[in-house]
C-alpha cells in the first residue's frame, strides 16, 4: 500500500512539474503542445514522432543522440493552418541551429523536406554557429529572405519568445516582444525577394497559403515550449496583422 501511495505521489509531482512549465493560454488561443506528449505532431513524412523528439518537463527537446537510424526529422503538426498567430518559446545549446517553419506542404511525392515549401524563422546561436556569418541567416530572420530589423535574441540556454502572425497575406514576426520582420506574402515585391534568394528555382517554395507548422531537426540540441495558436477563419480581407490580435 505504501509503495502504491509513493508511486502515485511521484506521478503527481512529475505531472505538476510538466504543467508548471506551461504558460497560461491567452484568450482566443489554443495549446498545440500539451507538455506531456507529442500528440498532434509527427515527424515529416511519417505517422508518429521520432524518438529524437523527447518530451521533458513540459518542453519538446530535440536530442540528436537519440535521433539515430532515422529517428529524427522535422516535427510537424498533424493539421494545416491558414491565417494564424503562433506563439512559442525556444532555447538552444551552444553552436546550435534550428528553425520554425510554416506553410509546409507534406506532399511526399513532390517535396522531401519541410523547407522545400515552408517559410522559416531562424533559430540559432548567433555567437557560435557558422550560419550566423551569413546575412539573413541569423536568429529572428525570415531565413534567406529578410533580415531582422534588430537582434533581441537571448544568450544560449535562455528562453526566447516568438510570435509569428500570418493574416491574409500579411506576415509579422516578433522575437522577445520586438517586431523583427514585417512583409506581405505572395505579392510582386515578395516574389522579387524570393527570386533573389537560394529558393529562386524551387517551384514549391512559399507557394502555399495553407500548411503545417514544423520544428526543425538540424542535428543540434534545441528546446521548444508553450506552443499555442490562434486562428482566423473568416474570409474578410484585411491588412491588419498586429501581434495582439
Amino acid at each position: 500500500m505504501i509503495k502504491n501511495i509513493c508511486t502515485s505521489l511521484i506521478v503527481m509531482i512529475l505531472i505538476q512539474t510538466a504543467n508548471a512549465q506551461q504558460a497560461p493560454v491567452p484568450k482566443g488561443f489554443k495549446s498545440i503542445f500539451d507538455g506531456q506528449s507529442t500528440s498532434g505532431w509527427h515527424s515529416y513524412g511519417k505517422k508518429t514522432a521520432g524518438s529524437g523528439w523527447k518530451v521533458e518537463e513540459g518542453t519538446l527537446h530535440f536530442d540528436p543522440t537519440a535521433a539515430q537510424n532515422g529517428q529524427g526529422g522535422d516535427l510537424v503538426t498533424d493539421i494545416e493552418y491558414e491565417n494564424f498567430h503562433l506563439k512559442l518559446e525556444w532555447k538552444v545549446a551552444a553552436n546550435a541551429n534550428s528553425g520554425i517553419i510554416f506553410y509546409v506542404n507534406e506532399d511526399l511525392t513532390k517535396f522531401k523536406n519541410t523547407y522545400e515549401t515552408g517559410l522559416e524563422m531562424q533559430v540559432l546561436d548567433n555567437n557560435g554557429h557558422p550560419d550566423a556569418k551569413i546575412e539573413k541567416h541569423r536568429a529572428g530572420d525570415l531565413y534567406d529572405l529578410i533580415k531582422s530589423t534588430s537582434e533581441p535574441v537571448k544568450p544560449v540556454g535562455e528562453w526566447n519568445s516568438v510570435d509569428i502572425v500570418c493574416k491574409f497575406g500579411k506576415l509579422t514576426m516578433l522575437l522577445n516582444g520586438l517586431k523583427v520582420v514585417e512583409t506581405t506574402l505572395w505579392d510582386d515585391n515578395f516574389k522579387t525577394i524570393v527570386a533573389g534568394s537560394k529558393f529562386a528555382t524551387w517551384p514549391g517554395f512559399a507557394a502555399f497559403k495553407k500548411g503545417k507548422i514544423a520544428l526543425q531537426d538540424h542535428g543540434d540540441n534545441v528546446w521548444f515550449r508553450n506552443i499555442m495558436i490562434k486562428e482566423w477563419n473568416t474570409m474578410k480581407i484585411t491588412t491588419g496583422c498586429e501581434a495582439g490580435m
